[in-house]
């Protein structure tokens, strides 16, 4: 049975911006390994994985209170067919397939839990943390559509 392994980043949807960079880049001591400011997002790592933190400016959707995660992300060991395993058995008990992405450093299955909280699945595009690490801080964050084998990219 494929099984997650780890905790492996968490988004959060912020009020201020850049106050939370310099939170996580000066209190913290993460390095922003991606940061774009003309969409007020940033991914930030403590040196041993591509991201453990990214940070997205609100777009107006929430408020105080509401603010805070816009994701968790469980890593699993294996290939794209174990990805096609938690999509199949996600479908099986009925959960809301949001969006499949190769991201580069990972290839990701995003899913609606009951309460409409989004959990990416994923799998690491690299053999090192090292080359997922360089990949982040060379080309950032982003994405295209992925098929793990369930027909059209969601």
């Amino acid at each position: 049975m494929t099984n997650i392994k780890r905790v492996g980043h968490v988004v959060l949807h912020v009020e201020n911006f850049e106050s939370c960079v310099a939170f996580y880049r000066d209190v913290l001591g993460m390095e922003v390994v991606d940061y774009r400011p003309q969409r007020e997002r940033a991914f930030l790592s403590f040196g041993e994985q591509h991201h453990d933190i990214g940070i997205f400016k609100d777009e107006g959707a929430r408020t105080r209170g509401t603010l805070g995660m816009a994701h968790i992300a469980f890593q699993i060991e294996g290939e794209i067919a174990d990805l096609k395993t938690i999509y199949d058995r996600a479908i099986t008990h009925g959960a809301k397939i949001d969006h499949i992405r190769d991201h580069g450093f990972t290839k990701s299955l995003y899913i609606r839990d009951p309460e409409e909280n989004l959990v990416e699945v994923y799998i690491d595009g690299f053999p090192s943390l090292k080359e997922g690490l360089d990949y982040m801080r060379e080309h950032g964050g982003g994405g295209k559509p992925l098929d793990i084998g369930q027909g059209a990219p969601a």
